[in-house]
């Protein structure tokens, strides 16, 4: 394999054997490639593109390119979610618990936040002792006996991927449909599932903020999974607005421990946690319709069996067998907490989700460079959805800050994100599009 003959090839608008993709992939992977070929191989893709084949050979080449994991003793159907980030977006810390309770194994591998989206780890280190990379065993056993266990990536998992996706980072290739769906889906593929479903989110608070990339994107992730053996469907969701009504790590903690216990029906995160747990349970053959997966994880919710998941699996994983009991005992809270006030009457008619986002970042929940420390107590709770009416000083939000320049700064900041007027809007339906 001569690295420059794939490379111009791949320049020049040829498709790619897929035994040169894993030649490529293979050398990439042992640190045969320099930086300067990896880059100039993600550029010729950004460029030209892919076809659905050299796709799946691309994932299923990064997938190979370290440990698979095998699920072989476990007799439930292997599933998992993905969602391409968001604000507000805990949807995975309620989902893994719900699914696993009506007969699911969910090893969900999941990520740090990135820009101004939050990350599930990010989310789980605030609870004391929660062990984000256990060893294999270890994951293994939590699955098996909990149902679900949420991690993070271990080096051992599509290794080829990292190195890639630092190059990218740094060469304006993030951006490439075909080397974003191979980066997701080799960690989905070296994770053993089954069956997928996919969250792909549009809106200003989105990394796709246009529908029409939207659906791109979601048709060439469920087109690859399928291709590679993975049974898999997408839903396309509204990112115009925080889907929770908390930003933040310990914040939207709180709020996951609040949904498990029955205190957020009726909302827009609900909408999107069951639509998910119906979609799984339909795509894995434990439910024949969504009408039955949405009833069967209503069932898990309301009986208080996804809740005795979720405590099992942070109780295994290291973080204290009471936390649903006693979230006060063990989620810290910022020493500040300070009511953000509607600046005029009237209707919350739109946001800016990405802002939000930011500007829990600017105030401390999320990192500006990848060694930056978490201060996980901070953020904003108590957001009112879109389409509320409003009166004048009355609050619309709590922020949780570090101390009380921040509260103000980050208040401020906050009522800016929010237009307020006269007529009542019409919203965007928090789920568009199935793929």
């Amino acid at each position: 394999m001569i690295p420059q003959e794939i490379i111009r090839r791949k320049r020049d608008g040829d498709e790619l054997d897929p035994a040169d993709i894993r030649s490529f992939i293979a050398a990439l992977a042992a640190g045969q490639l320099s930086e300067g070929q990896i880059g100039a191989f993600a550029m010729a893709v950004w460029f030209k593109g892919m076809s659905r084949e050299e796709i799946v050979a691309l994932t299923l080449a990064m997938a190979d390119s370290g440990d698979r994991l095998q699920w072989g003793d476990i007799d439930r159907p292997i599933a998992d979610k993905h969602s391409t980030g968001g604000v507000g977006d805990n949807v995975s810390l309620m989902l893994a618990p719900i699914a696993a309770a009506c007969g699911l194994a969910v090893p969900m591998i999941s990520g740090r936040g990135l820009g101004h989206t939050g990350g599930t780890l990010d989310k789980l280190e605030s609870i004391p002792g929660y062990r984000i990379t256990p060893d294999a065993d270890l994951f293994h056993k939590v699955v098996n006996q909990a149902g679900c266990a949420i991690i993070g990536q271990t080096g051992a998992l599509a290794p080829a991927d990292g190195r890639l996706y630092a190059v990218r980072d740094v060469t304006a290739t993030v951006d490439s449909i075909p080397l974003i769906t191979a980066s997701i889906l080799s960690k989905k593929l070296a994770a053993g599932l089954q069956t997928l479903v996919l969250d792909v989110k549009v809106g200003n608070g989105a990394f796709m903020a246009d529908r029409a990339q939207a659906e791109i994107l979601a048709q060439s992730l469920v087109e690859v999974a399928n291709g590679a053996g993975v049974k898999t469907s997408a839903l396309i969701t509204d990112m115009n607005q925080p889907l929770a009504d908390a930003a933040g790590n310990a914040v939207e903690m709180r709020n996951c421990l609040d949904f498990l216990a029955g205190g957020k029906a009726d909302t827009r995160l609900e909408a999107v946690v069951l639509a998910f747990a119906a979609e799984m349970l339909v795509k894995s053959g434990i439910a024949v319709s969504s009408d039955e997966g949405e009833g069967m994880a209503r069932r898990a919710l309301s009986s208080g069996k996804a809740a005795e998941v979720f405590a099992r699996m942070v109780s295994m994983l290291g973080g204290p067998a009471d936390l649903m009991e006693n979230p006060v005992r063990y989620l810290a809270r910022a020493p500040v907490e300070k009511p953000v006030l509607a600046a005029r009457s009237g209707w919350l008619a739109a946001c800016d989700a990405r802002g939000i986002g930011v500007s829990v970042i600017d105030l401390g929940g999320g990192r500006r460079h990848p060694a930056d420390r978490i201060d996980h107590r901070v953020g904003f709770s108590e957001l009112l959805p879109l389409g509320s009416r409003v009166s004048a000083g009355e609050p619309i939000a709590l922020v949780h800050a570090a101390d009380d320049a921040a509260a103000a700064r980050a208040a401020a900041a906050l009522a800016a994100h929010y237009r307020i007027t006269e007529d009542s809007p019409e919203l965007t339906p928090v789920i568009s599009t199935r793929i």
